[in-house]
């Protein structure tokens, strides 16, 4: 194997799959993307197992790519697009809900004749991303005789302070319509207290990485070592030709920016630590001196230059034993971004 391989302790894994639906009353497992690393028909047959009666995509591409893994409903995240013919289509199938973040949409959707659409109503949030107004929630119930609408859903910023916004704007919605509340990013002991007081089947919630990613400790990153070459202090190096700043080893590794190594998303961390942390996981300021997120005789090694696509540049002191050409060293990767050349069940 010369790539960056995905190893999983399969049953540590879905124990802990297992004990997270459990834990979650109406959960919804997200297969999205990348499908976190795993690939989002692996995701659908992993809920297939834990015996979920929904999950939910980003796309319709992603919808069609699962829909002979999972038998059950598929919920589409991103707002339902009227100039998309396939997610018209998908509007039409009697296993899709769509979400719906404009008012307009839902006369389009009532009038596309048929069986009645299954809609989720997306409240505003303090993201500020897709959503009706909560003073335009109520035009929404003159439409529940011309669709099914399955919900409200809810998708709230990423922090610990979330359950007081699901809460009011909970409320709020099941105000204007009395349906179920889906949602996402509300902490889960939040979510389990707002569950019970609203009753059984009130409640549902989308759970991506915590479910997925939830247990570090079942998956192991390694990459390949593709060469290793000495190097003498000022000999040039690279793409770029930096001069070595002492003597020490080339470590040619597997995996670049085809594999994620060397991107990341956008993160709101400002401090010395946090950009410390980015940048040892490969973030895109990885350039001359950046720490890389391999591990090469006990220790993270800084990048000789910008990751290559496929593969990556580090240096190793003099002073430490190099490893062999063949040797897997580990290398800490955003599932979220990565690309695996090869997926290990252990």
């Amino acid at each position: 194997m010369t790539g960056v391989t995905l190893r999983i302790d399969t049953a540590r894994w879905r124990k802990h799959l297992q004990q997270v639906a459990e834990r979650v009353p109406g959960m919804v497992p997200v297969a999205k993307g990348n499908g976190y690393g795993f690939g989002n028909s692996r995701l659908a047959d992993e809920a297939t197992r834990l015996g979920v009666d929904t999950i939910a995509v980003g796309t319709p591409a992603e919808a069609h790519s699962i829909r002979d893994h999972f038998a059950g409903d598929i919920v589409m995240l991103l707002p339902w697009d009227a100039n998309d013919p396939n997610a018209v289509e998908l509007a039409r199938d009697p296993r899709m809900i769509v979400t719906v973040s404009q008012l307009t949409d839902l006369e389009i959707l009532a009038n596309l004749g048929g069986r009645k659409p299954r809609v989720l109503v997306e409240v505003l949030t303090s993201m500020r991303r897709h959503g009706i107004p909560v003073e335009d929630l109520p035009a929404v119930q003159a439409w529940q005789e011309f669709l099914q609408i399955e919900g409200w859903t809810i998708h709230l910023p990423i922090q610990s302070s979330t359950a007081d916004e699901a809460e009011r704007l909970g409320k709020l919605a099941q105000q204007a319509l009395d349906v179920p509340l889906w949602y996402s990013h509300v902490p889960l002991l939040d979510y389990v207290r707002i569950a019970k007081s609203l009753g059984e089947g009130r409640t549902r919630l989308r759970v991506g990485t915590q479910l997925w990613l939830g247990d570090p400790g079942a998956l192991t990153t390694t990459a390949t070592v593709l060469d290793v070459h000495p190097i003498k202090r000022g000999e040039r190096l690279g793409y770029w030709q930096r001069a070595a700043l002492q003597d020490g080893f080339v470590v040619v590794v597997s995996g670049g920016t085809a594999n994620g190594i060397g991107l990341e998303a956008p993160s709101s961390g400002r401090s010395v630590r946090s950009r410390a942390i980015s940048l040892a996981t490969g973030g895109l300021e990885a350039a001359g001196f950046a720490l890389s997120p391999y591990t090469i005789a006990g220790g993270k090694r800084w990048f000789v230059e910008p990751p290559h696509m496929q593969s990556s540049l580090v240096f190793l002191p003099a002073k430490l034993t190099p490893p062999t050409v063949g040797d897997e060293v580990p290398v800490d990767v955003r599932n979220t971004i990565a690309t695996f050349d090869e997926t290990i069940d252990d």
